[in-house]
């Protein structure tokens, strides 16, 4: 299957300390890519990279067959995005800063209404968003990067703030994209149980590193060869970044 997004040797550096090293991503065209790992671990910066946000201090990467840094304004009108808590005009409603975006992108009036609906926020539209609750912004930074309908979506942990019930409508959402939009998703979450869900495949970071990539049954397999448990795949999850820890705290270098 063709890979969409594919990164070679990904590094960001500060100073002394590494934050993403030498990351290797291959994210097939059309799929749910679930990109996981603890607090800390290194995705949002990987995100961020992937959006021209932070430039890499070593590696390449390639979106949709175009390669960064030259070709950066072409990727960035591939990919929409919701990266942390996103920036708005407080003093506005919610419609009224959707519909920014669309002018900005050019888009039909009729758009904002629509994407204000598939994210749940219709009820809201004409409230200020200093009077949103934080999940209610983090609907409408999900609205505002489907607006466009991009064939990329970069979601970082887009449940943040939602009650379950919440969760639950955003994940189904999210699930519904590839085929709703013939898009591909890439969405980073530190908990495996919620990524299982939705998920083709699955890369695992711990400090900056690759633990392992591949599909949910490849991830069981590769459990099961490394002696983790199988039966619960959280489990299983924070055993592998238990054992990186302890390997690291052993040989620092590593």
């Amino acid at each position: 299957m063709e890979n969409i997004i594919s990164t070679n040797d990904l590094t960001k550096k500060y100073k002394g300390f590494t934050a993403v090293n030498k990351v290797s991503l291959h994210i097939p065209k059309g799929t749910i890519y679930g990109f996981l790992g603890p607090n800390g671990a290194g995705k949002s910066t990987t995100m961020k990279m992937l959006l021209g946000l932070t430039n890499p201090t070593g590696g390449t990467f390639s979106v949709d067959g175009k390669t960064f840094p030259e070709n950066r304004v072409d990727i960035l009108k591939k990919v929409g995005s919701l990266i942390e808590l996103p920036a708005y005009y407080s003093n506005l409603t919610g419609r009224e800063n959707l519909d920014i975006i669309r002018r900005i992108l050019g888009l039909p009036e009729s758009t904002v209404d629509d994407v204000l609906e598939l994210v749940g926020l219709s009820a809201f539209r004409n409230r200020l968003v200093k009077k949103y609750s934080l999940g209610m912004k983090q609907r409408l930074g999900l609205a505002s990067a489907l607006i466009g309908q991009p064939p990329i979506l970069i979601l970082d942990e887009p449940t943040n703030g939602l009650d379950p019930s919440g969760i639950h409508e955003i994940r189904n959402l999210v699930k519904s994209l590839p085929q709703m939009y013939d898009c591909t998703v890439l969405i980073s979450s530190h908990m495996l149980s919620e990524i299982e869900l939705i998920a083709n495949d699955v890369g695992i970071l711990n400090h900056g590193n690759m633990l392992f990539e591949g599909s949910m049954s490849e991830l069981r397999q590769f459990a099961e060869q490394n002696g983790f448990v199988t039966d619960n795949l959280e489990e299983m999850f924070l055993s592998m970044v238990e054992q990186d820890n302890a390997a690291r705290k052993q040989s620092p270098k590593i």
